[in-house]
């Protein structure tokens, strides 16, 4: 039977999660875009912005445990709707960040609590919410993507849907900064805040689970479930909520977190301080950010659609699907290496760095659609929410092990002098992570086992 006659709503599901994923990485971008103008207008430190962006991937990594939880729990549908309409409210929230934090601050002041300016805690707390709401995507969008695709076209639809990230990150430079120049550092948090308001409505209109999707035919319901018979009846152990310490007795758990907390951190590295590093070596701007940062996700989007395809190619290649994904993800490893070369080509171009931090960005997108996909290729369904929450919550912690990092080492090699060493060091940990990550991985789980099998 050709793909005609299957069908093809599964694209359709595909695509809302392209878009959620474009949402999400829209909302969480402005900050970051906006970094160098609410730095100067409210006197922040290096470490004073990585306090405000660790405190997103601190809530971030906690949430993201309960996310995969209460997803397995209420369903794709209704976790989907919670978490978009949080992450909403959290992005707008950032237009009133100054007067939430002064309420916060004098709150904090009476009981003897004043740890930070205002303006910090304000922007603390919009993170905070954003991460909240923001924690639900990736758990989310896997699970739809284990309901409505066959093992085989997974890794395929993660990268696509993986690459609205990339979409984000290239709509941001070209909205957020124009927004702000025209009405206003607060309304660029309000306008890209209110965008996820409509994707909810088109998300209830057309996603329901396969078995009750009217927009789907019968033959394409048998194609996306065929492969999964096996292991609706032999899995009862994943039957009820499985509980996370059940979950950490595989190795398969621990493979995925290790790999999302050794890379996970290079991702907000590139996202949440290249504008500064940009500004700081190149003396950039706001207006002068988006050709370069347009060029740079841009490769992003062709890592995160290429990954998805290569582990495929192999596969069709005869290979099985582990050990495919496998190699696929250990080329994709050898990439980020081209960052150790950065810093020390930086004075031929501004876009020296630029294209190579962009190759190595390209390859995070590519290595995330893969190590995503281990999961829904090794556990029940029923399982995969909780398991990419337990993983990306380690992530998260990564991430917030980086930016403080960076944060630190910006400020004390810039009171030196040379913060040019700071970033060297940054993207050095940058280059090696992936084969890091990727030796452990493979150490951790050699070969491929289904979870009902142990």
């Amino acid at each position: 039977m050709n793909q005609n006659q299957i069908g093809k709503y599964r694209w359709v599901i595909c695509a809302l999660l392209f878009f959620a994923t474009t949402i999400n990485y829209l909302d969480r971008q402005v900050l970051s875009l906006l970094a160098p103008q609410l730095s100067a207008e409210f006197g922040w430190t290096n470490t004073d912005y990585a306090n405000i962006t660790a405190i997103f991937q601190f809530i971030y990594a906690l949430s993201m445990l309960f996310a995969g939880r209460i997803i397995d729990k209420i369903g794709t549908k209704a976790a989907y709707t919670v978490a978009i309409a949080i992450w909403s409210s959290g992005a707008i929230l950032h237009a009133y960040a100054l007067p939430a934090g002064t309420l916060l601050s004098n709150i904090m002041a009476a009981v003897g609590l004043t740890v930070f300016p205002a303006s910090i805690v304000g922007f603390m707390l919009s993170r905070a919410v954003l991460a909240l709401g923001e924690a639900g995507n990736f758990p989310a969008a896997i699970k739809a993507t284990a309901e409505y695709f066959p093992k085989h076209e997974r890794s395929l639809a993660t990268g696509i849907f993986n690459s609205g990230a990339n979409i984000g990150a290239i709509l941001a430079p070209l909205t957020v900064p124009l927004i702000a120049a025209t009405w206003g550092w607060q309304a660029a948090f309000e306008i890209i805040g209110g965008i996820g308001f409509i994707w909810l409505v088109v998300w209830q209109i057309f996603y329901d689970k396969p078995e009750s999707q009217k927009r789907m035919g019968d033959a394409e319901r048998h194609y996306i479930i065929k492969d999964e018979v096996q292991q609706a009846v032999t899995s009862q152990a994943f039957r009820q909520n499985t509980p996370w310490i059940k979950l950490l007795n595989y190795r398969q758990t621990w493979s995925f977190m290790i790999g999302k907390f050794l890379t996970d951190g290079v991702w907000w590295f590139f996202l949440f301080w290249l504008p500064k590093y940009l500004e700081s070596k190149y003396q950039m701007h706001q207006t002068d950010l988006i050709i370069p940062l347009m060029v740079l996700y841009s490769m992003t989007m062709v890592g995160s659609i290429g990954g998805g395809w290569l582990p495929a190619y192999f596969m069709g290649a005869g290979m099985a699907p582990y050990t495919g994904r496998m190699k696929a993800m250990f080329l994709i490893a050898l990439f980020p290496l081209v960052v150790l070369l950065a810093q020390p080509l930086g004075f031929i171009s501004s876009w020296v760095p630029i294209i190579l931090i962009g190759i190595g960005a390209s390859a995070h997108q590519a290595w995330s659609a893969n190590i995503f996909t281990t999961v829904s290729d090794m556990f029940p369904k029923k399982a995969v929410a909780s398991v990419v929450g337990i993983g990306g919550m380690a992530g998260g912690l990564g991430g917030v092990a980086v930016s403080k990092a960076g944060g630190w080492l910006f400020d004390y090699y810039k009171a030196l002098g040379h913060i040019e060493t700071g970033y060297t060091i940054m993207f050095s940990f940058c280059a090696i992570a992936y084969l890091l990550a990727w030796s452990i991985m493979k150490l951790l789980v050699p070969v491929h086992r289904d979870i009902y099998d142990l």
